[in-house]
């Protein structure tokens, strides 16, 4: 039994497009006219000879799934297993439901190639740009001890803590960006279209004007003129900082170096990537990862060369028998309260459950720390938007008062 992607038309001439489970071909075509539906194209999902490369070549770039779309069907699958269901049934079932026509194309040749034998975790290692390799170390230890849907339920719950973390921020963000870019677009109006109407009136005033209306008719003029060169210097500012920060090995790490020493801000950065870091090594320990591999898996993760490091170290010394507070203490990285809970985490054997209080309490910091900034942003936006406008309008209202005294 092989799965056929085809485009059809139905009754009413509306296009349809799915997936079809047949022997072959014609055995497809004879199915879809038997659901009233006139296939137009019929081709193999996926092709058993075809390398993992040559699969992902094969997408869209401008196809995704997003995380939220995985953490449903790991969690659905999840459930469909601890039911009792059989794996591949159940991916059956969960390829027709979804929405997404990345993922359902996938799961179809995930399918395909757990039915001819294949494991889930090799099926699914063709495509990492919906699995990545945290995901597929923990389906490959939830198959090795048998516990594929406690696994699979851990990766939903992780997944899900990490978006509603992530989520908390850009909503935290959202109004002081919103703010801003409102605010600078009024401003850029007022200075471009309302003040120069206004100020057009002392050209023909033979008096000298006072230096802040000077000043800001020389920003209107400037600004009305050149503002596209204001946007092509912006945009190429945005990308050599963007190339500096990422494009060389030295820019990314004085950049993550940066990230963790900016006032204020570096200390939530730092926070999010210690909750991070506990969060997904205490998930791969409770899955069956073994220590260094968990290791190897969250210094990919936590997308910091310096914290990255620290633990590349801490892993050398853990393969030396070591324990794992010491070499993360002498970072100088990770705060005293983490590596003492590791610590004793290690001593009582209880390591897991430290990792994920750790993650619990730095989350919430985190979290705390943001909504602090944002309530102290707000306010301070609102000030200088009003000294910008209080600017332009003494600018323009100064000359009328000194004409007015003339006048006397």
């Amino acid at each position: 039994m092989s799965v056929f992607e085809y485009v059809a038309l139905d009754e009413k001439g509306h296009q349809r497009k799915g997936f079809i489970d047949a022997p072959g071909v014609a055995a497809a075509r004879q199915k879809l006219r038997e659901e009233n539906v006139y296939p137009v194209e019929i081709n193999q999902a996926g092709n058993r000879k075809e390398t993992a490369l040559s699969g992902a070549l094969k997408f869209n770039i401008w196809q995704r799934v997003p995380a939220n779309d995985v953490s449903i069907f790991t969690r659905q699958l999840s459930t469909l297993l601890g039911a009792g269901m059989p794996l591949v049934p159940s991916l059956s079932i969960l390829m027709k439901q979804a929405n997404n026509p990345l993922l359902k194309k996938s799961l179809a040749q995930i399918r395909e190639q757990v039915n001819e034998g294949k494991s889930l975790t090799e099926s699914m290692s063709n495509f990492p740009q919906i699995f990545p390799p945290f995901y597929l170390n923990m389906v490959r230890a939830g198959e090795a001890s048998g516990t594929i849907n406690l696994v699979l339920e851990r990766l939903a719950d992780f997944s899900e803590n990490q978006q509603t973390l992530m989520n908390k921020i850009r909503s935290a963000l959202a109004y002081p960006l919103i703010m801003l870019f409102m605010g600078s677009a009024v401003l850029f109006l007022l200075m471009t279209f309302v003040v120069p109407k206004i100020t057009g009136i002392f050209s023909d005033m033979h008096q000298t004007l006072p230096v802040i209306t000077i000043i800001m008719i020389t920003i209107s003029n400037f600004l009305k003129s050149f503002w596209w060169l204001i946007l092509i210097l912006l945009a190429a500012a945005i990308a050599a900082f963007k190339y500096m920060t990422t494009g060389t090995e030295a820019g990314k790490r004085m950049w993550d170096n940066a990230k963790l020493k900016i006032p204020v801000w570096g200390q939530v950065n730092r926070k999010i990537a210690i909750a991070r870091f506990s969060r997904t090594l205490a998930t791969l320990l409770q899955s069956g990862v073994p220590l260094l591999a968990a290791m190897e898996i969250v210094r990919n993760v936590v997308n910091n060369i310096l914290i990255g490091e620290a633990i590349r170290k801490a892993g050398k010394d853990v393969e030396e028998g070591k324990g794992l507070s010491g070499p993360l203490t002498q970072s100088g990285i990770f705060p005293p309260l983490v590596t003492e809970m590791i610590a004793v985490g290690e001593q009582s054997g209880s390591l897991e459950n430290m990792l994920n209080r750790i993650a619990t309490a730095y989350e919430t910091e985190a979290q705390a720390d943001i909504m602090v900034m944002t309530s102290l942003l707000e306010p301070a936006m609102i000030i200088v938007m009003a000294l910008l406008v209080a600017f332009i309008v003494f600018s323009i209202l100064l000359p009328i008062f000194e004409m007015n005294q003339l006048v006397k």
